[in-house]
């Protein structure tokens, strides 16, 4: 048989199916992500003048790290300030509150738990954080929270949802934060000075 291909019969082109809001998501991911390297590129370009003002310097850190984990509000990848500010600041207080400040952020998930007015979209990603929380406890949580996990809201929900007390989340979710973002400052304390070793600087 022969196809006819005329214009009328053209196959037409397949319409967009990325919903709007997925769209919107994926956009403000990349905002954040090139707000984080602005930030990044700012602290070390003038490292001198923040480390004559340290104390301003964790305040700022802290405010990133509240709103980078609040990811409702603006998802920026905090790990990149914390290791730019490891070589600025004392790495040990950059990782204790970036902690305390990614800890906070979390209640946004935890919250939304909380009050049951969530609804996520990974099931299966949050069954799974479902059972390995009831099989291990805390621990689960303190694991979640101390490697890179960009799926840690979903941890958070879930401890909202099984109504585990906010004092315990927000303790076991700093503990294991601290761990992860001392050893991301460390890491960036001694990767910086390699970098100006070679630069010559």
């Amino acid at each position: 048989d022969l196809v006819d291909y005329t214009g009328d019969s053209c196959p037409e082109e397949a319409p967009d199916t990325v919903p709007t809001g997925v769209r919107k998501q994926r956009l403000l991911r990349l905002a954040g992500l090139v707000l984080a390297l602005a930030i990044t590129v700012a602290v070390y370009v003038w490292r001198d003048h923040l480390r004559e003002a340290a104390h301003y310097g964790y305040i700022g850190l802290f405010l990133i790290s509240v709103l980078g984990n609040a990811t409702i509000i603006l998802p920026v990848p905090t790990f990149l300030t914390a290791f730019l500010s490891g070589g600025v600041f004392n790495p040990f207080l950059v990782g204790i509150i970036s902690a305390a400040g990614a800890t906070l952020g979390e209640l946004t998930g935890y919250m939304a738990g909380l009050g049951g007015q969530v609804i996520v979209e990974n099931q299966e990603m949050y069954q799974r954080f479902e059972r390995w929380m009831q099989r291990y406890g805390l621990g689960a949580l303190f694991v979640l929270a101390a490697i890179p996990n960009p799926f840690f809201d979903v941890a958070g929900i879930v401890a909202g949802m099984s109504h585990m007390r906010v004092t315990t989340f927000l303790l076991v979710t700093w503990a294991g934060k601290i761990v992860k973002f001392v050893l991301i400052a460390l890491a960036g304390a001694g990767g910086i000075g390699l970098f100006e070793r070679w630069l010559g600087v």
